[in-house]
Formats: C-alpha cells, sequence, structure tokens
C-alpha cells in the first residue's frame, strides 16, 4: 500500500529496480532523472493539485466510476485521430489519455491503495519479464512466435499468484483458454478476442469459405424468425427502415436477437481471418454513412427542403449520387 500521494510518490526513487525479475541497463536508465521523467512529474503534480484542498472542485467530486465514461470516449477519439493520420490531434488525444491514468492513480493514492510509481514499475516489469527474447536468453524469430511466448508466461504468471494466494485461486474460475477476456469490453472487441482465444488453439474455420457458408446458415436462421413476426401496423412513413412500432412477442424478439447476434459474430470471425479489426471498420463505415447523408441533406437543403420531405425514391437516387461524388 501506497500511504503518499501522487506527486510525493513520483518525486522519490524509483523501485523498479527492487522489483523486476531482471536486471537490465534499460532498467537502470529508467532511475536517471531525464526530460521526460521532469515533465511526466510536473504533470503528476498537476493532478495532485487540481484533486487538493485548493484544486478544482469538480476533479475533487470525481470517483473511478464517474470517470469511466471519460477513459471511454478518450480511447475512441484516440482511434479517431490515428484513423485520419492527424498527428497534431493524435498528440493531444494521446495526453488525454494518460490524464486518465494520471487521474486514477491520484485517487488511489489519496485512498491509500497505490501510487503512480507502482503503475510504472509495474509495466516497466511486465515489458521486461514478458519479452525474454529481447531482455533474456529466450528466442522468437517471428510475431507468432512472441505470441505464443506471451501466452505461455501469462500462464507461469498465474500459476506464481496462485502459488502466493491459494484462497484467491479457489475462488477463481477453471483454466479456461478464454479467461482473461473481460466481459466489459464492447461486443465486437469481445467476440474477436473470444474467437481469436480458440482459434489459437485449433477451433476456427480451415479456410475463409466456411465462414461464409456459414454466414449464409445464419442468415436463413434469422429469415425463419422473421416469418413468425405478426403483422406490422401502418408505419408512420412507408417505407422507411424502422418506423411504425412492432409489437413483437418477447419470446419471439429473444430468439431474432440471438439469430442478430450470431450474424454478428461470424462477421467478426471474417474480419478476424482477414486481419482486420472489426470496430475499426464499423467505425469507418459509420462516418462513410454520416459523410453521405449530409451530402444528401445538402443538396435538399439548396432546394429549401429536409431528408422527411422527400420520398425514397429520391432519397435512394440522391444517395447513389453521393457515392459518385465521393469519387
Amino acid at each position: 500500500m501506497a500511504a503518499h500521494s501522487s506527486c510525493n510518490a513520483a518525486t522519490g526513487t524509483s523501485p523498479s529496480s527492487q522489483l523486476c525479475s531482471a536486471t537490465t541497463p534499460e532498467v537502470a536508465n529508467l532511475e536517471s532523472m531525464t526530460i521526460t521523467g521532469e515533465l511526466f512529474e510536473r504533470a503528476v503534480s498537476i493532478m495532485a493539485r487540481l484533486r487538493g484542498p485548493d484544486g478544482c472542485p469538480w476533479d475533487r467530486e470525481q470517483t473511478f466510476d464517474s470517470i469511466k465514461p471519460y477513459t471511454l470516449e478518450e480511447t475512441y477519439e484516440v482511434l479517431e485521430a490515428i484513423d485520419h493520420r492527424d498527428w497534431d490531434e493524435l498528440q493531444g488525444e494521446l495526453g488525454d489519455l494518460l490524464l486518465q491514468v494520471l487521474f486514477y492513480s491520484q485517487m488511489a493514492s489519496e485512498e491509500q491503495k497505490f501510487s503512480i510509481n507502482e503503475v510504472l514499475t509495474r509495466l516497466s516489469c511486465k515489458l521486461i519479464d514478458r519479452h525474454p527474447h529481447v531482455f533474456g536468453n529466450a528466442t522468437a524469430e517471428t510475431s507468432a512466435d512472441v505470441l505464443r511466448n506471451w501466452e505461455a508466461l501469462k500462464a507461469e504468471e498465474k500459476k506464481k499468484r496462485l502459488a502466493a494466494d491459494p484462497q484467491k485461486g479457489e475462488a477463481e474460475e477453471p483454466a479456461s483458454v478464454l479467461s482473461g477476456v473481460s466481459p466489459a469490453m464492447p461486443g465486437l472487441l469481445e467476440a474477436h478476442k473470444l474467437s481469436s482465444r480458440a482459434a489459437q488453439v485449433g477451433f476456427d474455420w480451415p479456410e475463409i469459405g466456411g465462414l461464409f457458408e456459414k454466414l449464409e446458415e445464419e442468415a436463413e436462421e434469422l429469415k425463419a424468425e422473421l416469418q413468425q413476426l405478426p403483422s406490422v401496423p401502418t408505419a408512420l412513413r412507408p417505407g422507411v427502415a424502422g418506423s411504425g412500432k412492432r409489437q413483437i412477442p418477447e419470446d419471439l424478439k429473444h430468439r431474432i436477437e440471438q439469430e442478430v447476434g450470431d450474424m454478428l459474430f461470424v462477421l467478426v470471425n471474417i474480419a478476424r481471418y482477414l486481419s482486420l479489426d472489426p470496430e475499426s471498420a464499423l467505425k469507418k463505415t459509420n462516418r462513410k454513412f454520416k459523410r453521405r447523408f449530409q451530402w444528401m441533406e445538402e443538396q435538399l437543403r439548396a432546394s429549401g427542403r429536409g431528408p422527411a420531405d422527400a420520398d425514397m425514391t429520391e432519397l435512394e437516387e440522391l444517395w447513389q449520387s453521393s457515392k459518385k461524388a465521393e469519387t
């Protein structure tokens, strides 16, 4: 437990050389004061000041739970800056993401849980211990070798934790290749992680054609469930998807939801098979849809109208024109 504040802790000597299992020049270099270290200490001190008695009322009111939504938001803003290759924006967004780490660490220090020093020490040790092919005597010629070593090292670390605290081991779930995939992460990412873990032990389609066959199978199952839908009331806007309120029996709604989820899971596997990030792919499509739809709105606005004033035929023609305009 760290009883001192993050600000004070950051100015002390890092215990990384005592805790790391490997002693290397790189670890020794972490002890030296550099301009990067000074800048980091300044940021830690500012965070401590903001949470202090004479600091910011908003910052002082925050808790671990209240900050969580901002952490997710800042992460997505980092990803968006990378997608746009906006390096100036990325610089700022990375700073905002780092702020989340400083915020959590400062709150933990105030509660005497841990300080930013423990966070940095643990990170440094993990990087060294999990890269024995760089800092030790292990070999890894390919990225696949690195991943295999990584999984083996994590398994060994878990054994050591259980040996040090047997009671904790009794409370844990039985060992599984899917252990460690958090259900708190976004659904697309969770599906990608789960299927990747299963594929590492051979539970995978031998070739991508099988995935498309599975997608067709899931689509047919969804269509079969949709046949059970009751008659649909007259839509508020005929022909517009999602308009009108469908009264769907709860059990049928549950089955349809399952089939839609199955289709999404297969699509995530197709992305994984092609070494694509499904979340990133969907975000790019979202931006493309937004861009094209707003182009349609501009065309309609020129005649003093909006999308609600056009019929589906005109909207479809405008949509096709927006695609041509992009190219």
